[in-house]
């Protein structure tokens, strides 16, 4: 990878739409397409994604915790499903949500973001939940070799109020400290630069501060989890061009049937672009 993951990102969003399709093999999910739960049905699940949404979304978003599950036969699936998704042209996001320090963090740097390792993508989620600075050496690897990062910051989940929303030493909440750390990082690149951050579409109105960021926006919770386009709009008002709306069991749920899925897939994409052109 030569060119910058958030250059790349920015043609990707512009010539197919700003989805971020989920790919979540959870077992429900197995067994409503008629397949077996085991590593033969996850990678038949993988396979019927990759040929129905790949082609068509900017960006694809396997989670590693549901292939990792059936051991190293799963994480053999999700290298395959991240080298065919991306030669089908979809950008590959895997949503792994690693956090370490020291020589530990370097070990998943090397494994999501190093040039020949086979579960690189093109981007990868990290919780900073250990110090943003933590992240060091996936921050500068990702530099070196034009991936992405995803950086957790306000997540939907209740029980992360405790911890994103507290106070930083700084004045400002925690998920400002870390939207803040972002942009730093994010200051000189143009068109968009390679750390995005994690802030979930069902958060409702906040205080955040993102006209520094000049990063893009992963929002999870879009579609079956309960986001709405409006919704969007609330949370993010001028910055929705940088968002990347990510929608799993909503266009999941039309599957086996790739026409299905695909379609699905594209009404989405059709109602996002068109609210964006009307804001």
């Amino acid at each position: 990878m030569n060119r910058p993951f958030g250059a790349r990102l920015a043609e990707a969003v512009a010539a197919r739409g700003p989805l971020c399709a989920g790919v979540d093999p959870h077992p429900g999910l197995l067994t409503a397409w008629g397949l077996s739960l085991d590593a033969t049905g996850l990678a038949r699940f993988a396979d019927l994604c990759v040929e129905a949404l790949a082609e068509h979304v900017a960006v694809l978003k396997p989670q590693s915790a549901f292939f990792e599950a059936y051991g190293s036969a799963g994480v053999a699936v999700l290298e395959r499903l991240i080298a065919d998704a991306r030669s089908a042209g979809a950008l590959v996001l895997l949503d792994a949500k690693r956090g370490d320090i020291g020589s530990t963090m370097d070990a998943y740097a090397a494994a999501y973001l190093a040039d020949g390792s086979p579960l690189a993508a093109d981007a990868v989620t990290l919780s900073p939940f250990l110090g943003f600075e933590s992240l060091a050496p996936a921050l500068d690897l990702a530099d070196k070799t034009g991936r992405g990062i995803f950086v957790l910051a306000l997540t939907s989940n209740p029980e992360g109020v405790a911890v994103q929303r507290a106070i930083a030493p700084s004045g400002g909440s925690v998920a400002q400290s870390i939207i803040d750390s972002a942009a730093a990082r994010n200051a000189d690149s143009s068109p968009l630069g390679n750390i995005g951050v994690v802030i979930g579409a069902t958060v409702g109105r906040t205080e955040l501060d993102l006209t520094r960021l000049n990063g893009p926006i992963l929002a999870p919770g879009f579609g079956q989890q309960g986001g709405t386009v409006a919704d969007l709009g609330a949370v993010f008002g001028a910055e929705l061009p940088r968002v990347l709306p990510a929608s799993s069991r909503g266009i999941l749920r039309n599957g086996p049937d790739k026409t299905a899925l695909t379609s699905a897939a594209l009404r989405v994409q059709a109602e996002l672009i068109e609210f964006a052109a009307g804001h």
